[in-house]
C-alpha cells in the first residue's frame, strides 16, 4: 500500500500552495495575456496546458532531475532563458496579428487560429520551462511527505494536487480577463489595442522569466 501524507501535512502543503499560486508570477500573467489575445477557449486549454508542463517539473524532481536543474547554474538558465523566449515570441505574435481578434469579431477567417492541441503545447512549453516552479517543487514537495514511506509516489501525488489547483486558479484569471475583454468589444477598435497589450504583457512575462535569479 502507497503510504501519503497525513491530513496536517496536507493542509500545510494546500496552503502553502494557494499562496504561491494566487501570487502573480509566469503563470497567471501568461493566463492574462493568452485570455486577452486568443480568447477564451484557447486560453482555457493553454491553462491546461501549462498545468500539464507543471506536472512535468514534478517528475523531474521525482526522480532527481530537479535537483540537477536547481543546484546548477548552466541548467537553471538554459531552462529559463527557453521558456523566456518562446513566451516574447508568443507576445510578438500578438502584437504583429493584433488585428485578428477584431476581424473574427466581422465573421472574418483568421488562418492563424491555434489549434486545440497547439493551444495545449504552447501551455505545456511554458510551464514546464518556468524557473519559479521547478524552485518551489523542488523545495517545498519534500517537506510534506512521510520521511518513512517512499518519497516519490508521494512527491507525484501533492505535484498532481498542485497542478490541478494551478488549473482552477488560472481558469479563474481567463474568465475575468475574457469579461473585460467582451467590454472592449463593444467597440471592434478597441480589441488592436487589447491584442497589442495582451502581447506587451507576455512580453514583460518574458522579460520577468529570463531575470529569474537562480535559486529563487
Amino acid at each position: 500500500m502507497v503510504s501519503v501524507p497525513t491530513l496536517s501535512q496536507f493542509a500545510a502543503f494546500a496552503l502553502a500552495s494557494i499562496v504561491f499560486i494566487l501570487i502573480p508570477g509566469p503563470s497567471v500573467l501568461f493566463a492574462l495575456g493568452r485570455a486577452l489575445t486568443a480568447g477564451r477557449r484557447e486560453a482555457v486549454l493553454a491553462v491546461g496546458g501549462n498545468a500539464l508542463g507543471q506536472f512535468g517539473q514534478v517528475l523531474a524532481v521525482a526522480v532527481g532531475l530537479g535537483a540537477l536543474v536547481a543546484a546548477s547554474a548552466t541548467a537553471f538558465t538554459v531552462v529559463k532563458l527557453v521558456g523566456a523566449a518562446y513566451v516574447v515570441y508568443l507576445g510578438i505574435q500578438a502584437i504583429r496579428h493584433r488585428g485578428d481578434a477584431r476581424a473574427a469579431l466581422h465573421g472574418e477567417d483568421v488562418a492563424r487560429r491555434t489549434t486545440a492541441w497547439g493551444a495545449i503545447r504552447t501551455g505545456m512549453v511554458v510551464g514546464a520551462t518556468n524557473p519559479k516552479t521547478i524552485v518551489f517543487h523542488l523545495a517545498f514537495l519534500p517537506q510534506f511527505i512521510d520521511t518513512s514511506a517512499p518519497a516519490v509516489p508521494q512527491i507525484l501525488l501533492l505535484g498532481a494536487i498542485f497542478s490541478a489547483m494551478a488549473f482552477a486558479c488560472d481558469s479563474g484569471w481567463v474568465l475575468a480577463a475574457s469579461r473585460a475583454k467582451a467590454w472592449f468589444a463593444r467597440k471592434p477598435t478597441r480589441l488592436d489595442s487589447l491584442g497589442a497589450g495582451g502581447g506587451v504583457l507576455m512580453i514583460g512575462l518574458g522579460a520577468t522569466m529570463a531575470t529569474a535569479s537562480h535559486g529563487a
